[in-house]
């Protein structure tokens, strides 16, 4: 009997291994860690670095502060070591779209696609996101910053396997989420999903949460179904629509 897998056998197993994280061939034969040696560890040293881990939300609110300017963000963003989802991550995912533009987008974390292309919202719920915002005229790339979109996450690093973000990651990373928004100074956030609404807001629940305007960061804010949802769940799309329509109208001024 022959006992090579047969191709399609093969592209289905390595396809299914890609959806659940591992996106990276690191060798062709299993390692059992148990039976690894156990690494020598060198006597710890008392440096900045200690010092940060004990309160990294500290260190990122300093951090962040100190950024003048979107880009000096991004460098502090990139120098930050208190999170480890920058070591298992493959990119930093930090914004794309129109920086000025009078929207800013805030979803939860990087997917496989963001993670590979470092921006946000490249995949198939992105793409979604980009067909949502066109059927009301407004594009990432738009010249006009009336039409144009900035968007960013609350996490900056892809979670192993698409996992959801925890409290303590969420609470370290959102002092840049909150200077990134002040630097951007966008007129309104969209809040993309139960994430960035508990970030953000404090609550979750985003099918009670979304169709209301509220205050997030001292800006209108209005919560929306994540497009990852609306593909999970297409007869919502409906209720996303009415959202869209209410950004529209909020846009053109309507009370």
């Amino acid at each position: 009997m022959d006992s090579q897998m047969d191709y399609h056998s093969a592209k289905a197993l390595l396809a299914w291994q890609i959806e659940l994280g591992a996106t990276e061939a690191i060798g062709d034969r299993p390692i059992n860690r148990f039976e690894a040696p156990a690494p020598r560890r060198a006597a710890p040293v008392a440096t900045p670095a200690v010092a940060m881990a004990a309160d990294p939300v500290a260190a990122a609110r300093g951090a962040a502060a100190a950024a003048g300017d979107l880009a000096a963000l991004r460098e502090a963003m990139g120098a930050f070591e208190g999170c480890n989802l920058k070591h298992s991550a493959r990119s930093l995912v930090f914004a794309d779209g129109r920086p000025g533009a009078r929207v800013m987008v805030i979803g939860e974390a990087p997917g496989r696609d963001e993670d590979i292309q470092g921006k946000p919202f490249v995949g198939r719920a992105g793409q979604l996101l980009d067909r949502m915002f066109a059927a009301i005229g407004m594009d990432r790339a738009a010249p006009d910053l009336e039409a144009a979109l900035y968007i960013t996450n609350i996490l900056p690093w892809r979670p192993p396997q698409n996992r959801d973000p925890n409290p303590e990651e969420v609470a370290m990373m959102l002092p840049f989420v909150e200077r990134h928004v002040e630097l951007a100074a966008p007129d309104f956030l969209v809040l993309m999903g139960n994430h960035s609404c508990q970030a953000l807001l404090g609550r979750k629940g985003i099918t009670r949460l979304r169709g209301t305007w509220t205050q997030a960061l001292g800006r209108p804010a209005l919560p929306m179904f994540h497009p990852a949802y609306l593909l999970r769940t297409p007869s919502a799309k409906r209720a996303a629509w009415h959202d869209l329509l209410m950004l529209q109208a909020r846009m053109r001024g309507a009370p």
